[in-house]
């Protein structure tokens, strides 16, 4: 997964455009499936994004999705899990300080974000992670907002 989360990383800008090009038609068909069903496929559509990002990103399914503001490097991997930026511990090689096999996860964020063409949300303040949502789909929390504002 480690290389996997590397390579997405260095790969940014086209996963940026893969999010793009793909998120309208998810977040369509995440409001369309809730219409339909309800809650009844919430369980088999977070198992489905666990999988995918999982596997991309070794996302820790926070239910508060930033990847896309952070280069494609999830923050939640940081073992620190620190939202907005590197702590103080960052090794001079870029390493992080509790697991120094492990590049900072906010050194690679930065990487990640110089290539993208919105590169510049990595400014922007992330709020804390709201616990409770953790293991949910953040696929879901996106769609279903949508739907309440635009009712």
């Amino acid at each position: 997964m480690y290389k996997v989360r590397l390579w997405s990383v260095k790969h940014s800008r086209g996963m940026e455009r893969l999010y793009h090009a793909t998120n309208p038609l998810v977040l369509g068909l995440m409001r369309g499936l809730t219409r339909l069903f309800g809650h009844r496929l919430d369980r088999p559509i977070t198992a489905l994004e666990a999988g995918v990002k999982g596997f991309l990103f070794d996302c820790k399914m926070c239910g508060d999705c930033a990847l896309s503001k952070t280069g494609m490097s999830c923050p939640m991997n940081c073992p620190k899990t620190i939202r907005n930026g590197p702590c103080g511990g960052v090794r001079e090689n870029g390493m992080c300080e509790v697991k120094p096999e492990m590049r900072c996860v906010w050194v690679a964020a930065w990487d990640g974000a110089s290539r993208m063409q919105h590169g510049d949300a990595i400014k922007n303040v992330n709020f804390a992670v709201d616990h409770r949502r953790k293991g949910t789909s953040s696929w879901l929390k996106l769609a279903r907002e949508d739907s309440d504002a635009a009712a």
